[in-house]
Order: C-alpha cells, then sequence, then structure tokens
C-alpha cells in the first residue's frame, strides 16, 4: 500500500463547525483591538459618525483580506501560517499628525501606500536578517511582545480606556469572572471545548453581562443591513513628503514587530520561519498595507493579540485563522453584524485576554529556556532588552520631548525591545571576546563571551 505523506497541523483542515468555533473566537480576540485605530484617528480629526462608521467597516474587510492573503497565501505573498492582520498601532500617532495639521485623510493614505510599497521592496532584505534571531533574542521578543500586551488586558478589565465607570468594582469582577470561566473549561472541559474556552469565556461573561446592564445594542438598530468600501472614497491620495517619510519610520517598526510575531508563531506550531517565509510574510504586510491606502483605511501587521491564542489553544491550522478573516470580511460587507460584536463589553475582553496575553510572554520563557545563560552574558542581553521593551508600557511620556521619529520607533516596546536584543546579542555574542578574559561568573553578568547556543542557527537550537 502507498504511503500518505502525514499533514503537519499547520495544514490541517478542521471541520466545519471546529472551523467556526476557533475562528470566531479569533475574531472576538483581536475585534476590539482592530476597531480602535479607526476610532482613535477619526476622532481625533473630528469625522461625523457616518464617517467614523465607514472607517470601521472597510478596516474590518481588509482586515479579513489581509488576514487571508497572510494565511492562504498566493505567489511569493504570505507566510501561510495561523496569524491574524490588523491595524498596527506604532501608525496611530504619526497618522493623527498627519490628518489634524492640514493633510486630512487623502495625505494620510497617500503616506500609507508609499509605506506599503516600501515594505514589499525591502521585504528580501529582512528575510536575510533572520541569523541575527537565535532563541536568546526571539525568547526575549517573545516575551516583550506578552508583557507589552498585558496593559492592553488591564485596560479592558477597568472598563476600556475614557469610560465612564473605568475601575469600577463590578467591571473587574466581571472580567475575573470570565477568567474564572476560561480556565475552568480549560482545565475540565472536553478536549473540544477546552480548545474554545475563550470563546465559551466570552460568551457567558456576554450572557452574565447583558442583566447587569453592561451591553448596548443600540448600535445593532442604527447599523445597516449592507455596507460596501469604495477605493478613495474620501478622495484621491495625496503624497505629502513629510507625511511619507514619518510613515517609512513606522514601516520599520512595523516589520521589526511582524519578524517578532512570525518568528514567535513559528516557534509555537512547530514550523520554523526561514529567511524566504520571512519574506513572504512581510510581503504580504506591503501588500494588505497598499489596499488599506486604497480602500480607505490604514497599514497593517500580523496581530500579537492571537499569537497568544495560538499558544494557549493549541490550534495550530491556519485554516481557522483563515476562517476567521473570512468572518471579517463579512463583518466589514455586513454592518449589523459587526455592531453586534461590537456590543462585547470590554471587561469581558478583558478577563479573556489576561489569559491569552500572558500565554505570550510564558512562550517567551520557554524559549528562552533553550538558550544556555552560564559563563557568559545572555542574562544581561535578556535584562536590559526586556527593561528597554518595559519602559515605554510603564512610562507612557518618557519619550514625549524626543523628535517624532524617535518616537514611533521607542514608544512601542517591541520595537524598543527587540532592537535593543539584536544589538546586545551582536555586541557580547558576535564580536571577538575581549583577550585574556577570565570567563564569566556563574549567574552571567561578567565578562563576554561567544555562547555556543547563539552561533547555532536558530533551527538546529530548536
Amino acid at each position: 500500500m502507498a504511503q500518505t505523506t502525514p499533514v503537519h497541523p499547520v495544514d490541517e483542515v478542521p471541520p466545519v463547525r471546529q472551523l467556526a468555533a476557533f475562528g470566531l473566537q479569533h475574531v472576538l480576540a483581536m475585534y476590539a483591538g482592530a476597531v480602535a485605530v479607526p476610532l482613535i484617528v477619526g476622532g481625533a480629526m473630528k469625522l461625523s459618525p457616518a464617517d467614523l462608521a465607514y472607517l470601521i467597516t472597510a478596516d474590518l474587510l481588509v482586515c479579513g483580506v489581509a488576514t487571508l492573503i497572510q494565511c492562504v497565501g498566493f505567489w511569493r505573498f504570505g507566510v501561510r501560517l495561523p496569524i491574524m492582520q490588523g491595524c498596527t498601532f506604532a501608525a496611530v500617532s504619526p497618522m493623527v499628525l498627519i490628518g489634524t495639521t492640514g493633510g486630512g485623510l487623502p495625505a494620510i493614505y497617500g503616506s500609507v501606500i508609499v509605506a506599503g510599497l516600501a515594505i514589499m521592496l525591502l521585504a528580501p532584505v529582512f528575510g536575510t536578517l533572520l541569523r541575527f534571531f537565535p532563541p536568546l533574542v526571539t525568547g526575549t521578543v517573545i516575551l516583550i511582545i506578552g508583557i507589552s500586551l498585558l496593559p492592553v488586558a488591564g485596560n479592558w478589565v477597568a472598563g476600556g480606556v475614557g469610560s465612564a465607570d473605568f475601575g469600577a468594582p463590578k467591571n473587574i469582577a466581571l472580567a475575573l469572572f470570565v477568567l474564572v470561566v476560561v480556565l475552568g473549561v480549560q482545565r475540565f472541559a472536553p478536549a473540544f471545548l477546552s480548545r474554545i474556552a475563550v470563546l465559551i469565556g466570552i460568551g457567558v461573561g456576554l450572557a452574565a453581562a447583558v442583566p447587569f446592564g453592561f451591553t448596548d445594542f443600540d448600535g445593532v438598530g442604527d447599523a445597516d443591513w449592507v455596507g460596501i468600501s469604495t477605493p478613495f472614497h474620501f478622495g484621491a491620495p495625496t503624497f505629502e513628503f513629510s507625511a511619507i517619510v514619518s510613515m517609512l519610520v513606522v514601516a520599520l517598526v512595523t516589520m521589526t514587530e511582524t519578524t517578532g510575531d512570525l518568528i514567535a508563531v513559528g516557534e509555537m506550531t512547530d514550523r520554523g520561519i526561514e529567511p524566504r517565509s520571512l519574506s513572504d510574510g512581510l510581503r504580504a504586510d506591503g501588500l494588505s498595507t497598499v489596499l488599506g491606502g486604497v480602500f480607505n483605511t490604514f497599514p497593517y501587521t500580523a496581530y500579537a493579540q492571537n499569537v497568544g491564542l495560538v499558544g494557549m489553544t493549541r490550534v495550530r491550522s491556519r485554516w481557522v485563522v483563515a476562517t476567521a478573516g473570512g468572518i471579517l470580511v463579512l463583518l466589514g460587507l455586513l454592518p449589523k453584524l459587526g455592531a453586534v460584536v461590537a456590543a462585547v463589553p470590554a471587561p469581558v475582553l478583558g478577563g479573556a485576554g489576561l489569559v491569552m496575553f500572558g500565554t505570550v510572554a510564558a512562550s517567551g520563557l520557554r524559549t528562552l529556556t533553550q538558550v544556555d545563560f552560564k559563563g557568559n552574558n545572555n542574562l544581561t542581553v535578556v535584562a536590559v532588552s526586556v527593561a528597554m521593551g518595559v519602559l515605554p508600557v510603564g512610562v507612557p511620556t518618557i519619550y514625549e520631548k524626543f523628535p517624532d521619529w524617535f518616537q514611533t520607533v521607542m514608544n512601542s516596546g517591541i520595537s524598543a525591545g527587540c532592537l535593543t536584543a539584536i544589538v546586545l546579542n551582536l555586541l557580547f555574542n558576535h564580536l571577538p571576546a575581549k583577550t585574556g578574559s577570565a570567563g564569566a561568573e556563574p549567574d552571567g553578568l561578567a565578562d563576554g563571551g561567544t555562547e555556543e547556543g547563539v552561533e547555532k542557527s536558530r533551527e538546529e537550537v530548536v
């Protein structure tokens, strides 16, 4: 009998009912973050409610298309891993500045299109840099991603930034209830149900929230049944030099963040990222960003929120996330469905977010267990990188006196920590060791030296 080649878990196609449940779970995990960017930018520009609604539906539509490109892929576009795509927060400050200083949305979209084209051109260059991401660097970056996301979950737990009852005990109680439900399902429920523990927790939390007045379904009645985003709805794009420069800086930041996310998912799914696949993933980011500029939305990147969900549920199929992309397309075309999802209270999402984002950080720690910390300075690399990554998270205004381009790079804890880890790894493990060195102390805080595990390729170590 002919032997069939075993299918990798990333390429497995679960039954339809599981695809729908797992896919919806991914949508709920990223929905609040996805709609936050158009809300912030549109709100700062004082757009009308109708224009804000248009931005949100356009964003959801392109989110879905971008996710399908990344997961399913075609030619040299798409990493073909379970990666959700969404608007990057790194672009919020530059876009608000561009939109409110006279350029308006056309100037934003012109700079976004140029940034997307630049990402596609630079993708092969970033692919060659993969050798600078050994487990020492990738583990540190994944850890920083998880830590950087935890304040997002914390704000959800408290009721959402800007809410009138932010920090009210009832909000925290609801979030803790959802957390308990998620943990209970994961621990005691059958295997299939444990994998949709987040979805069940959000569903039970929503049911509990309704009688206590947490939910507001007024937006559902006001939303249209069908909405289609047309190219250049807000006018033909304009190309202003200063706007393009600031958005190119954002492009470099998002490429760095996406690289960390792709490597993290590659480790979680046992399908290691290679230079070609990294280039394909970044090229998909660039194409999605160009589509964003054409279809009235913003730059796109891999969403770290969903990286944690992959690690927590251990569902590695890219077709699950592709299904989530299809759901997002429907939400973008059917605004009334999107309004239903938007009615989920922030504390409900917060309870689930604590588990998901904590899982990302824990995955980083798991990767770091592959690194040798004896007789070298690897502990210093991790310590300083995590400190630089957490600094803008704990003190958001620390760099406000610096130039805009510097703030764009360093205000992202992920990019700040990633750049620090790369530089320190080169400094301590790739430059020639000090002559006459007596070696480091066992705690890894003294002399320099080349760590064997770092010099190996990442694939060998994994």
